[in-house]
């Protein structure tokens, strides 16, 4: 039912039903078709949409909105999708007027909207992100959070809607955060975000709304429903009630005011990554040991970031090399990967014919699991991560400063990629390591005295390993020490390649090297 109230005179309530939804009963939520279920979504409306990456996305609904038309939409969700499907589908034909999210990731236009005034995107740490979400929908108005406490979103000024064709001043430009100071460490107030609608994707509904999810597609969608006015949830399955048992409900229907179940469509992978028969049936560990010189810089890098690796150790591993790392494990050590989507216990690239749109990696890669394996929510996610939970975080740089100033990031006004989960894990209290290449493609130095970029996170840094060298960072004095040296390589070498200053350890010792002699 459609309905509004409105206060008369001497306290007489007036109750106005729109004619269209006079007939639906309040405890029908099944709806027909995904036109029916968007049709009074109207212009200027703020959206809350499931999601990550590809997986999990309520494409249907949203093709439905687009032809519906609704216009100058504030949509909420941690990214855009791609370019020709997701809530790229809304960005091209500019129904969209304002974007709150964490990535833009490959969505070219997404990006090009930003970057030439026509889109206003407010970005927002992914766990931040989620939290917003959550709490708007537990009725909490603000919460404290140490993450990207020192960076932009605090300080503010950042620009979120830029001049027309990016000429000229920003239009719009960020609000600055209230701070403060909480049994010594250093937080921001971060508001809730609540939606006049949600849009989600489940596995499962029951006719009451109690929905089930599958994979890592549960992501955003749980704490999205809870936060929207009216939640419509687009189900691959409609069961009768009471066909769940009640510990397996994953969301109670309180929170959905509509189901829709579409006809079935494929559900599309960002990132298709596979192993053959034969990689699966092989050993990680190297049948013999390799020569250290031998290696390429990018396997200097991912061997050496393997010997961080403690036995028991939860860790989450940044996309590229870090991930990488997890190959050169050494013997008799195990540890548990966390993907930020929600997935502890992250297995191998699966095979072919298993890879599924709804097992993904937080660089949107198909995954498998283990048997250790466990599923959770994005909110859920990002609970253990800044609780301090993970032992280890290994991700890239932009720019590292010898007193663990972290850019990764964005390159204002050329790069826009968003900070994803990245300032979130910086700022969980874990030891944080660095691997990159020493120097930029153009032999721009990456090790700078002060961060020239937009912060990730400020003095988070414990270690940088790099194709030459690593270094080790001293927080209480805002010094880097060089403790190992890459075979090959001179101390002169390396200080050419660092633009600033560093001590030498009087224990240097050879760079080693996981499956080396």
């Amino acid at each position: 039912m459609r309905a509004s109230i409105r206060v008369m005179g001497s306290g007489v309530w007036r109750l106005t039903v729109s004619r269209r939804w006079a007939t639906r009963k309040a405890s029908d939520k099944v709806y027909s078709t995904v036109e029916e279920a968007v049709a009074d979504i109207p212009s200027g409306a703020t959206l809350l949409v499931g999601g990550f990456g590809l997986c999990g996305i309520p494409n249907a609904t949203i093709q439905a909105l687009q032809k519906q038309g609704a216009k100058d939409l504030t949509v909420v969700s941690n990214n855009a999708g791609v370019d020709d499907w997701g809530l790229g589908l809304l960005l091209q034909t500019r129904q969209v007027k304002k974007m709150i999210s964490s990535y833009v990731g490959e969505n070219k236009t997404f990006e090009r909207q930003y970057l030439n005034g026509e889109l206003e995107l407010e970005f927002v740490p992914q766990g931040t992100l989620a939290e917003r979400i959550r709490a708007g929908g537990a009725g909490i108005p603000a919460f404290f959070t140490p993450t990207a406490a020192g960076t932009v979103i605090e300080e503010g000024n950042f620009p979120t809607k830029y001049g027309l064709n990016g000429e000229g001043e920003p239009q719009v430009v960020s609000k600055g955060r209230e701070s403060r100071v909480i049994n010594g460490r250093h937080y921001i107030l971060e508001p809730a975000i609540t939606g006049d609608f949600a849009i989600v994707k489940a596995y499962q509904a029951d006719t009451r709304g109690n929905l089930r999810f599958r994979g890592t597609a549960r992501n955003f969608n749980p704490a999205c429903a809870t936060a929207g006015k009216i939640t419509i949830a687009e189900v691959e399955e409609i069961v009768p009630a009471g066909t769940f048992a009640p510990e397996d409900v994953h969301l109670p229907g309180v929170y959905v005011q509509r189901i829709v179940c579409p006809p079935k469509y494929e559900k599309k992978i960002e990132r298709r990554t596979v192993r053959s028969a034969e990689e699966a049936s092989e050993i990680h560990e190297d049948a013999e040991l390799k020569d250290p010189t031998t290696l390429s810089t990018r396997e200097r890098i991912v061997r050496r970031a393997a010997l961080e690796f403690q036995d028991g150790m939860y860790v989450n591993l940044g996309i590229g090399i870090p991930t990488l790392a997890s190959n050169y494990l050494p013997k008799g050590v195990e540890i548990e990967l966390q993907s930020e989507n929600g997935l502890l216990g992250m297995g191998p690239y699966p095979l072919e014919e298993v890879a599924d749109a709804d097992l993904i990696n937080a660089g949107k890669e198909t995954v498998s699991y283990l048997p250790s394996s466990a599923i959770f929510s994005s909110d859920q996610s990002f609970a253990m991560i800044r609780g301090g939970h993970m032992h280890l975080t290994v991700l890239g740089a932009l720019q590292v400063a010898p007193n663990g100033d972290l850019a990764n990031w964005i390159i204002p006004k050329k790069m826009v990629k968003g900070m994803g989960g990245a300032m979130d894990l910086v700022s969980s209290g874990s030891r944080v390591v660095v691997t990159m290449e020493h120097t930029a493609k153009c032999g721009a130095h990456k090790i700078l005295e002060s961060c020239t970029l937009p912060l990730t996170g400020k003095g988070v840094v414990d270690r940088i390993i790099t194709e030459l060298c690593v270094f080790d960072i001293d927080k209480s004095t805002g010094s880097m020490i060089l403790v190992e040296l890459a075979p090959g390589v001179t101390e002169e070498e390396v200080k050419e390649a660092t633009g600033a200053a560093y001590s030498v350890s009087p224990d240097l010792k050879p760079m080693p090297f996981a499956g080396c002699f």
